[in-house]
């Protein structure tokens, strides 16, 4: 879409050199900017096994979550406005979307990008294969859990 955009402003700005080159770098500035948040994205994915529960959301959020905190996994599709935050609840929202929630039994700690931190004790993402991350959870988790 954005290099239609950047083909579509280039036509239009022809007759003008100099904001057609302005608007040719931030064109092309934005889709190597829309790339690299992509390949972030797909290089950076969750993570589940021995060790515990990775939620990432690119270079902006790595979250380890220890097993022994965690009390359920479960498919749960939700829609999340982005607006309105819930007090001790992470959504990790792609394309507006978590499909999973995770219960804790202790809240853990996530720190931003700028280093704010907060408690949560709900973790809400987005993943591709929502039943079988649940079902790896749930097979890493002990047995009275």
């Amino acid at each position: 879409m954005f290099v239609v955009e950047t083909v579509g402003v280039s036509f239009m700005l022809a007759a003008h050199p100099v904001a057609h080159l302005v608007m040719l770098l931030l064109d092309l500035y934005t889709v190597l900017l829309v790339l690299g948040l992509h390949a972030a994205a797909v290089t950076r994915p969750h993570v589940v096994g021995p060790g515990g529960l990775r939620v990432r959301r690119g270079a902006r959020l790595d979250l380890r979550i220890p097993l022994e905190r965690i009390a359920s996994a479960r498919y749960d599709l939700r829609f999340p406005d982005a607006n309105k935050s819930e007090g001790g609840v992470l959504d990790v929202a792609i394309a507006s979307q978590t499909s999973i929630t995770i219960e804790l039994t202790q809240p853990v700690t996530t720190v931003s990008l700028l280093g704010q931190r907060a408690e949560v004790h709900t973790v809400r993402c987005h993943v591709d294969e929502p039943q079988a991350a649940v079902a790896a959870i749930k097979k890493l988790l002990p047995v009275d859990s």
